[in-house]
């Protein structure tokens, strides 16, 4: 397989060729052979870099979720590198500042194919910022680990958006980064000058663990393709007191909290049927964040059937469950701001409305399964920025 950075040095150096470039990657920013693609462009001989960028988690990939970065000047290079995550909105946004030493600005940044996962944002953020002063984008398109074919969840209702979310997509959306780019570049109207450096080898059935690629985290809590493929869903503990596995060795394939009966929840989980996964129970203790130092009872996932598995249905009724049977003995929804967000529930964010949250009492499992799945409107605009 090669990847689009591969393709970029080897078959497009005609794009970069001459220009002053910024980098916007991360730890998985990383060619066919695992070296850093900072690397590879310093390394390739002919070319500028005028700055580096770094998203959520930032460049080296160290900071936790929603942990603001500070830019700094790297003492080797003498190259600024920028944050693109600081303590407010404006932070997610390079200023003209920023692009000022750079004519095109390189985003090579590995998604985990889920709308909640930041890193599309950052890129659309850049793309807008890059048309306004007068800057070039190329993204160099990676695989989306969960695979292009199988779509799940709604899209976003107005006034709904947030750096969960800043533009209606499907929670499971199937695109790679550079599709998704293309999509947003056109759909947006940012009129970006955009070239979408494709992949070759990909396929659309392709899971993970076909392409032939190493795992390199591309952040610190997704640690597994296992936890990817759970992301989707499992994502949306985040908007409860429920722990979903960080401050673990496995985050996102274990949840729980001091007040879960894994065996009760359990029995009550499988009798509901979900396609393709099994709960099993387990114990922990985190070390950071929700219930520290604390023991708690909970889930671990086993996925089973990949292609059958639900990733989003299953986190839904995951919550539902879990709020039927414990809303009076210490389930809670999370209160504290998300992702700069203080008006609005971090569930609301997550799922794109507030019908979930507001009509959980008197959902069955069959409204669950429509409201997991994708507008037709939202579908048949997805199968026109498809590039693969």
């Amino acid at each position: 397989m090669k990847l689009g950075i591969d393709i970029l040095l080897k078959e497009r150096r005609d794009l970069i060729d001459g220009k002053r470039l910024g980098i916007l990657a991360h730890a998985a920013s990383v060619d066919a052979s695992g070296r850093h693609t900072v690397d590879r462009i310093a390394e390739e001989g002919g070319l500028t870099i005028g700055a580096l960028f770094g998203p959520e988690h930032g460049l080296a990939t160290k900071a936790q979720d929603m942990e603001p970065v500070q830019s700094h000047v790297d003492a080797a290079s003498g190259i600024a590198i920028h944050s693109l995550y600081g303590t407010t909105l404006d932070s997610l946004k390079p200023t003209a500042e920023m692009l000022a030493g750079i004519d095109t600005m390189v985003i090579d940044l590995q998604d985990i194919g889920s709308r909640y996962y930041t890193y599309v944002w950052t890129a659309m953020l850049c793309l807008e910022a890059c048309a306004e002063n007068g800057k070039s984008v190329i993204v160099c398109d990676r695989p989306n680990p969960i695979g292009g074919e199988i779509i799940e969840g709604p899209g976003i209702d107005a006034g709904f958006e947030s750096f969960v979310g800043l533009s209606s997509l499907p929670v499971r959306h199937g695109l790679t980064f550079g599709e998704i780019v293309h999509w947003l570049n056109i759909r947006e109207h940012i009129d970006c000058t955009l070239d979408v450096i494709r992949m070759e080898g990909w396929q659309r059935g392709m899971s993970w663990n076909e392409t032939g690629l190493a795992w390199v985290n591309p952040s610190p809590n997704m640690r597994s393709y296992t936890a990817a493929l759970l992301y989707p869903g499992m994502c949306l503990v985040e908007a409860t007191n429920i722990s979903e596995g960080r401050g673990t060795d496995t985050p996102f394939e274990i949840v729980g909290a001091p007040y879960f009966d894994s065996e009760e929840f359990i029995t009550a989980f499988e009798a509901l049927g979900l396609p393709g996964v099994h709960a099993a129970p387990t114990a922990f203790i985190p070390t950071r964040q929700k219930w520290s130092g604390n023991f708690c009872h909970g889930v671990r996932w086993v996925v089973n059937d990949v292609r059958a598995f639900r990733p989003y249905l299953t986190g839904l009724a995951f919550i539902w469950l879990a709020h039927k049977m414990y809303k009076d003995s210490g389930f809670e929804w999370r209160t504290e701001p998300y992702e700069f967000v203080t008006e609005r529930p971090a569930i609301d964010l997550l799922t794109g409305s507030a019908r979930f949250r507001e009509e959980i009492d008197t959902f069955t499992m069959g409204e669950l399964a429509m409201l997991s799945a994708t507008p037709q409107a939202l579908l048949s605009a997805r199968e026109k920025m498809l590039i693969y």
